[in-house]
């Protein structure tokens, strides 16, 4: 068993205020799929408020920038939670939602079990993929790497990448 579990963060630009119209239907979603999540396999922790979500985090210049991260005990956990689960029908709505991101908006990344990243670790992780590409320290599910107590070689998928929800 490794003593490495994987972080995640994916970002977004939401179309509106969260409290606005068009992001209704995806705010009524968060707490449905947020319980989801805490209850999949796999599932370590995730950021969230007193509200039970992280939508109220903006740690970004853009206000409209949100952030979800969350540390799951191995790529297969994650993988199954985003395109195993009802999870993936609220992904592939995004766009309602979301605005298209040109830059990668996901990133992942090996911790030491117990680790709870910051949200500075985690930006830091998603500019490392942006200015370097996917590499043992930040990488997506297209070009995932082992845990680096794993000691194999990187794993290459042809998946999606997560959005931001």
């Amino acid at each position: 068993m490794s003593t490495y579990q994987l972080a995640q963060l994916n970002v977004g630009i939401i179309k509106g205020p969260m409290d606005s119209p068009v992001m209704a239907e995806f705010a009524a979603s968060l707490a449905r799929i947020n319980a989801l999540a805490d209850a999949a396999p796999g599932f370590v922790w995730r950021l969230q408020t007193e509200a039970g979500d992280a939508t109220a985090i903006r740690p970004f210049p853009d206000p409209n920038l949100l952030l979800n991260m969350s540390v799951w005990r191995d790529l297969a956990s994650l993988t199954q939670y985003v395109y195993h689960s009802a999870h993936l029908v609220l992904m592939r709505r995004r766009r309602e939602w979301f605005e298209r991101m040109t830059q990668p908006y996901l990133v992942l990344w090996w911790v030491p079990a117990g680790h709870r990243p910051g949200i500075a670790e985690a930006v830091g992780r998603l500019e490392r993929l942006r200015s370097e590409g996917p590499g043992p320290a930040a990488f997506t599910f297209r070009a995932a790497f082992p845990a680096p107590d794993a000691g194999a070689a990187p794993v290459v998928d042809a998946g999606e990448t997560c959005p931001a929800a």
